[in-house]
């Protein structure tokens, strides 16, 4: 297996709210949401919008460090990862290739 890398600048950051989503972005990635549902949890990481339901929950014995709570892939080598703050109102991010 090749090593995996990630990068990340390790700095903490606010997830935005529903009302900071571009309306062409919510319509066209995001109409599968119920509005009243999803208020928070959005992320907007170089140039691309996610949402944390994008994101697979990371379980003991997968090959990201600890750190990681999440993951979604972008190929089959890579993708990006979340690790979320305790309270739930921060992430850090980065990125990651194997």
């Amino acid at each position: 297996m090749s090593e995996l890398r990630i990068t990340t600048d390790h700095k903490w950051r606010q997830f935005k709210y529903r009302g900071e989503v571009p309306q062409s972005i919510l319509d066209s990635e995001f109409n599968y949401q119920d509005e009243d549902e999803a208020v928070d949890g959005f992320i907007c990481y170089r140039g691309t919008w996610y949402h944390l339901d994008h994101f697979m929950v990371l379980r003991n014995g997968h090959p990201f460090p600890s750190q990681w709570h999440g993951y979604t892939s972008d190929s089959f080598f890579s993708g990006v990862v979340i690790e979320i703050s305790d309270d739930g109102e921060e992430y850090r991010i980065g990125t990651y290739i194997s």
